[in-house]
């Protein structure tokens, strides 16, 4: 059965009959912590190296990390994301994901 709505003049059309699985995937980031060990060249160098960010954009992470404390560097799925956090990590940054 397919019912016609109107919603300030635009038409919107349901279909009672169907039923849709929708997978929707969450999206995750990828948080780099401040500290006083790594310096900003070490966290640039990484986040270009890691997350392929350009010189400008990890240039500007460094620094809203270090003003902030943390940063959301990068938006994905939580599989895309792990090995960016843990190749991160590995040079000793600290870097978790949440959602």
């Amino acid at each position: 059965m397919n019912n016609t709505m109107y919603n300030n003049g635009t038409q919107w059309q349901t279909n009672e009959e169907t039923d849709l699985d929708v997978l929707v995937e969450e999206i995750h980031n990828l948080i780099v912590w401040n500290d006083e060990v790594n310096t900003f060249d070490w966290v640039i160098e990484s986040l270009i190296n890691v997350c392929g960010h350009t010189e400008q954009q990890a240039e500007q992470c460094a620094m809203i990390i270090h003003n902030s404390g943390k940063y959301a560097v990068k938006r994905g799925s939580f599989d895309m994301l792990r090995p960016q956090a843990e190749a991160l990590i590995e040079r000793d940054i600290q870097a978790t994901i949440d959602y």
